[in-house]
């Protein structure tokens, strides 16, 4: 049994795919109005996100929490669950980025930040509305180069499953 600050500082396994997807498509509307704006508690926030949900699940997560306790749960739709490590590995290649991209901006770079939010914006797009995960994509990688367990992730390293279900959802 996990104690209370190791079930705080864990993160679901399985994750439900349409919550992850969510998840990306706040990103993507936070990243847009960070672009249009410029406005730095925008790119806080989004850092602030992603370091919660790396650490924490959607437990700490603002975003989380309203997509997985509210949004999800209503939707009238067959949900697919997938491996967490791998989603995990994607919230903290955001977490990465905007914390870069948060540097960038504190120290007047915002052209810099700017360009980092863009590169956030084409993997958030990609996952919210193809539902292609690049961070799970590098992760299953990580896993056939030795570099992860495989029990991590049992679908990463047959690839093959993984094509079929974007190939059937319509994502190429």
């Amino acid at each position: 049994m996990k104690s209370r600050v190791g079930r705080l500082f864990s993160f679901p396994n399985p994750v439900n795919e349409t919550s992850a997807r969510l998840v990306a498509t706040g990103v993507v509307a936070m990243a847009a109005v960070y672009l249009a704006t410029g406005w730095g508690v925008v790119l806080a926030a989004m850092t602030y996100g992603f370091l919660a949900r790396v650490l924490t699940g959607p437990t700490l997560s603002p975003l989380g929490r309203l997509v997985t306790g509210i949004i999800t749960p209503r939707l009238p739709i067959r949900h697919r669950f997938v491996n967490g490590p791998p989603k995990r590995f994607a919230q903290g290649i955001g977490a990465a980025f905007t914390t870069a991209a948060s540097i960038a901006h504190v120290s007047g770079s915002t052209t810099s930040a700017a360009v980092i939010i863009v590169a956030l914006t084409a993997a958030a797009s990609l996952e919210a509305f193809a539902g292609y995960c690049l961070g799970c994509t590098i992760y299953s990688r990580l896993i056939r180069l030795g570099l992860r367990p495989a029990d991590d992730c049992p679908d990463c390293a047959d690839i093959g499953g993984h094509l079929e279900h974007l190939t059937a959802s319509g994502a190429r």
